[in-house]
């Protein structure tokens, strides 16, 4: 079945309508209409049977591949319409990844500034109370706030 890919889908389905009509209008004939003329011309009387049973089997076959052909085509939609919701949700997803780096970044810049600023009020704490040798209760306030976390507004 696979080879059939390589057919134009117009072709295949000519050839395909072409054996359901062919064996419509000869089950129609060999069947029904055709029934008593071939049984009085001596020559065509000893195929009868044969004719009619090749005309149902072509109809059959013709039947068959109709259904094939019509299953094909609803899962070849069916693959656009998931590729298109794929191509839609990748363009999603590049846009939010870059909202997440965005935010990222933002944070990455606050944590900074933030360490930057707990650094330089811990030097200045340190350098009052360097003599003393005692830990004010200010130092070890800094010290904790620089250990909590903050929470940043999108």
């Amino acid at each position: 079945m696979w080879l059939l890919n390589f057919l134009p889908d117009a072709f295949l389905q000519f050839i395909i309508n072409t054996v359901l009509v062919t064996g419509i209008v000869g089950t129609i004939l060999f069947c029904f209409l055709l029934n008593r003329v071939l049984r009085l011309l001596p020559a065509l009387s000893a195929y009868h049977r044969a004719l009619q049973i090749g005309s149902v089997i072509v109809l059959l076959a013709g039947v068959y591949f109709k259904g094939g052909y019509s299953t094909e085509m609803l899962w070849r939609e069916k693959v656009k319409e998931v590729e298109a919701k794929l191509a839609e949700a990748q363009a999603q997803s590049k846009e939010e990844n870059i909202k997440i780096v965005e935010r990222v970044v933002k944070k990455t810049e606050v944590i900074q500034r933030r360490g930057q600023d707990i650094i330089q009020y811990v030097d200045k704490e340190v350098t009052k109370y360097d003599n003393t040798c005692v830990i004010p209760k200010e130092f070890i306030k800094a010290h904790n706030d620089s250990a909590t976390p903050i929470e940043i507004k999108k």
